[in-house]
């Protein structure tokens, strides 16, 4: 019984940390579908958040990450290489400011993740990704980003699309 005990609470303890993610394992090619904002204005068309990922390269061993992707001004496609290290259970990327970015969940087609945006004014946003490796996402998968934007407090109204007005090239 004391075994039992203990299993349980050392279960709820290791609960209470969050789940410990290699995302090492995520590294490849990715496309954003969809990404919601505190600050609508964060991911309009023209502005630092309004993203066309490419490639994501997560290096666990010498705790950095490496972005690849686009960003739309104007109509024309600016691509953009940024990186950040890792810290604590987030990657620290100044990119438009401060963020913290992390993976929330993934398969091998999908990854959701969360960034927290605080920029040069000092005003924080939360953002959520979804981003898939071909153009189609399961429906399953586009419903737990949902159920993240609701967990972080984002209006579903501020979930833009960006899968159907991605021209950018595609490596």
């Amino acid at each position: 019984m004391k075994a039992l005990l203990l299993s349980l609470v050392l279960g709820l303890l290791a609960a209470s940390q969050g789940d410990v993610i290699d995302a090492s394992q995520f590294t490849g090619r990715w496309l954003t579908h969809f990404i919601a904002a505190e600050n609508i204005d964060k991911i309009t068309e023209g502005t630092p958040f309004h993203i066309f990922m490419r490639y994501i390269e997560f290096d666990e061993e010498n705790g950095t990450i490496h972005f690849h992707f686009y960003i739309k001004k104007n109509g024309e496609c600016i691509e953009k290489y940024v990186s950040g290290l890792k810290e604590e259970n987030f990657y620290a990327v100044d990119y438009s400011g401060h963020n913290e970015f992390q993976v929330i969940s993934g398969d091998k087609n999908t990854l959701i993740t969360h960034n927290l945006n605080v920029d040069e004014d000092g005003r924080e946003t939360e953002m959520v990704g979804l981003f898939g490796l071909s153009d189609v996402v399961d429906p399953n998968r586009i419903e737990e980003f949902k159920n993240v934007v609701r967990e972080k407090g984002i209006p579903e109204e501020n979930i833009r699309n960006f899968i159907y007005n991605d021209n950018c090239p595609r490596e």
